[in-house]
């Protein structure tokens, strides 16, 4: 069976994560209102900017749902909530794609094809080579994880080669701040504060380095009703081609959302590809999609997270999305 960790990524930003739109805070009891939507959401650009645009345009009323959305931390934590029946829908990045892999969600929609992880080192260690033997803090599972082992695969090492410390990300921004840390496996937008510290870090290794795609989605429990993911899945293309066509205003309006500066919404935006709904259905129909899936599968196989790799028609609703978008 896959192991049980703490996956994907959290920003380190100062925000204030709670909207101070209209949408609600989530309850914890389980939703009997199909037109409620209990949304999960991690407070960076990725995880954020499709719910800024749904509420700002009106796009949950216009499907007849209310949405009632909430901060976590991790893609992880959200996973548990939608198996524990808190939750509807969440936000996860390819460091947490092997839960749905497993069975413990369904992905509803591709998002973005994120290249926001990285391998930091302390100045003057500008290799894998140079982390031998070190204290390497990651936030264990997430695509800070992630990035630690493809760099280490690459470099024909191993997590024994170093020492590796679970730390939270802000444990991680503090401590490579104050050089407990040599290195980490992280992501920005958390980089940009330690840069601020440590303006000499190295970038030792990347994910835009590799020439793969790794996406971030949307995922909902699995005994979220067919006939409600269709409505969500629509409201999320709705967002995701105003997101395509208006990449000014989205940065502004998801740094309302999260209380940040427009600056810092657009340095976030900066590592993420968008793509439009056409595009998505299109590599849906393909076969593309699947075959992101299924790379980041044989990566979770190889670092013992799941047994088998599971085929991504299982746990990715590709129909329901292109039926959704009428292709």
């Amino acid at each position: 069976m896959p192991r049980s960790t703490n996956r994907h990524a959290v920003t380190a930003l100062p925000v204030a994560f709670m909207l101070s739109l209209s949408l609600s805070a989530c309850s914890g009891s389980a939703s009997e209102d199909n037109s409620t939507v209990r949304f999960g959401y991690i407070g960076d650009y990725n995880g954020a900017s499709l719910l800024a645009i749904a509420e700002k345009q009106g796009l949950w009323k216009k499907a007849g749902l209310t949405a009632q959305v909430k901060p976590f931390n991790n893609g992880p934590v959200q996973i548990q909530a939608l198996s524990a029946g808190d939750l509807d829908y969440g936000y996860i990045g390819p460091g947490a794609m092997w839960l749905p892999a497993s069975g413990k969600a369904k992905v509803v929609a591709i998002n973005t094809l994120t290249y926001a992880d990285r391998v930091i080192g302390q100045p003057g260690m500008g290799s894998m080579k140079d982390l031998k033997g070190k204290r390497v803090g990651v936030p264990e599972g997430t695509s800070g994880d992630m990035v630690l082992n493809i760099a280490l695969e690459k470099a024909g090492m191993t997590a024994k080669d170093i020492d590796k410390v679970n730390m939270d990300p802000s444990t991680i921004v503090s401590a490579f701040s104050s050089g407990r840390i040599d290195g980490a496996g992280f992501f920005y937008p958390a980089i940009d504060t330690i840069k601020e510290k440590v303006p000499g870090l190295e970038e030792i290794a990347s994910t835009k380095d590799t020439g793969d795609a790794f996406p971030t989605a949307f995922v909902a429990g699995n005994r979220v009703p067919e006939e409600k993911n269709s409505k969500v899945i629509k409201v999320l293309q709705q967002a995701n081609d105003w997101r395509k066509q208006h990449p000014e205003e989205t940065v502004t309006l998801t740094a309302k959302m999260l209380q940040v500066t427009e600056a810092q919404a657009k340095a976030d935006a900066s590592h993420v590809e968008t793509l439009s709904t056409k595009d998505l259905a299109a590599k849906t129909k393909s076969g593309e999609v699947n075959e992101w899936l299924k790379k980041l599968g044989d990566f979770f196989v190889r670092n013992e997270q799941l047994d088998d790799n599971a085929d991504p028609n299982e746990y990715y609703t590709g129909d329901l999305y292109r039926q959704a978008y009428g292709k």
